[in-house]
């Protein structure tokens, strides 16, 4: 996965691109595995705990790419930087339902993107 960010001013490159890795991995997740269960007889979470809400590890990680888009944004701030936190999860999920899409011909519009919805 290659994950493009227009960050303005980089000021510290390495914590930026952890960032954006981790919003992708976390991305992904959402894509992919994580689902809140409810129980709709008792209006309770069926998930309590990370050993039921499955999050990616390290297996379930490719390869992924950050490149930051080189841009001069002095509007923005006297730095002409700007915040990288959440920006690295924003367009995942869209990107791995669009490549789903574009695999099998079927859209898939609610996540977690399972097999049992692609059949």
């Amino acid at each position: 996965m290659v994950s493009a960010v227009a960050a303005g001013r980089v000021v510290n490159p390495k914590m930026a691109r952890s960032q954006i890795l981790g919003g992708v991995v976390w991305g992904m997740g959402m894509a992919l595995q994580e689902e809140a269960m409810l129980d709709h007889t008792l209006g309770r979470p069926m998930n309590h705990s990370l050993a039921e809400y499955h999050i990616p590890v390290n297996a379930d990680i490719g390869d992924i790419d950050v490149l930051f888009v080189e841009e001069n944004d002095e509007i923005v701030n006297a730095l002409g930087s700007k915040g990288v936190g959440e920006i690295g999860i924003v367009g995942v999920p869209a990107a791995i339902a669009n490549a789903i899409y574009h695999a099998t011909g079927k859209r898939i519009r609610e996540f977690p993107i399972t097999l049992d919805k692609l059949l």
